[in-house]
């Protein structure tokens, strides 16, 4: 995927380090608006709007990763991830499904409002009510494994430094060789800074049908960490009409060797 104009310009300050997305509400005269911010637990409707500079909600936005908007859903403690894809009215209310257990939650919009010069991460705290029962942080680990699949990650995420992450996908021990295209591209990438889940853009390298990039076992990534500290990394991937995701967390500059 090549890096979508604005992307660096917007995540990117002068020190070279990317700057994260998402731990503001409101950027360059955008706000993400909930309908509620306090929600039941279970799945359940939830309803937003992207107020413009105009005071007006946005209705006009332009596709990033074949999307117009992605938002993501994650618990305070990490737990719970959702990427999600909701569908706006004539009105610019966008509305989704999501399943939450109770608990702090943070709210991301991806989105890049037409006529802005970039993309942007808004992000927004929402309550689920019931008894919360917070899960401690999972260890550092190179293998993920979601159902059949095992998912293992190689390269280091620096602080201030854009370095390649490659993830090999395999199923039942064997490399998946016949990836889905997923949003442009063989997988998507979210990374979150532990802490206060600052929002890493990533991208991948390569795309489907650029007579280069297979499609499997391999997924390579280039990110760049804005500091040292402990990232959690969700990587989307579609196989046999199915998208999975697979969860790692991963310290900075951590090595790569295995004892």
């Amino acid at each position: 995927m090549k890096n979508h104009s604005g992307h660096d310009q917007t995540n990117h300050d002068g020190h070279g380090g990317a700057t994260p997305g998402g731990l503001s509400v409101s950027e360059n005269g955008y706000t993400l608006e909930l309908d509620s911010t306090v929600l039941t637990g279970g799945v359940q409707p939830v309803s937003f709007r992207v107020i413009g500079p105009d005071g007006r909600a946005v209705t006009e936005f332009t596709p990033e990763h074949e999307k117009k908007l992605h938002f993501i859903a994650v618990r305070r403690d990490t737990a719970g991830f959702q990427h999600v894809h909701p569908v706006m009215d004539g009105k610019g209310t966008w509305s989704v499904e999501l399943d939450l257990e109770p608990g702090d939650w943070r709210f991301f919009t991806d989105i890049h409002p037409t006529g802005h010069d970039g993309a942007m991460t808004l992000g927004i705290d929402a309550a689920v009510a019931g008894p919360y029962d917070p899960r401690p942080l999972p260890e550092a680990t190179r293998t993920a494994r979601t159902g059949e699949y095992t998912v293992s990650l190689d390269g280091e995420l620096l602080p201030g430094t854009a370095n390649e992450l490659t993830l090999t996908v395999s199923r039942n021990g064997r490399p998946v060789t016949d990836l889905q295209p997923y949003l442009a591209a063989y997988g998507h990438l979210v990374a979150l800074r532990v802490g206060d889940l600052g929002y890493l853009h990533v991208h991948p390298e390569g795309e489907p049908g650029d007579g280069t990039t297979e499609p499997g076992p391999e997924i390579a990534f280039v990110a760049t960490a804005p500091t040292a500290g402990t990232y959690r990394l969700y990587l989307d991937f579609q196989h046999n009409d199915v998208v999975r995701t697979a969860e790692f967390t991963v310290r900075t500059g951590a090595t790569t060797a295995h004892h």
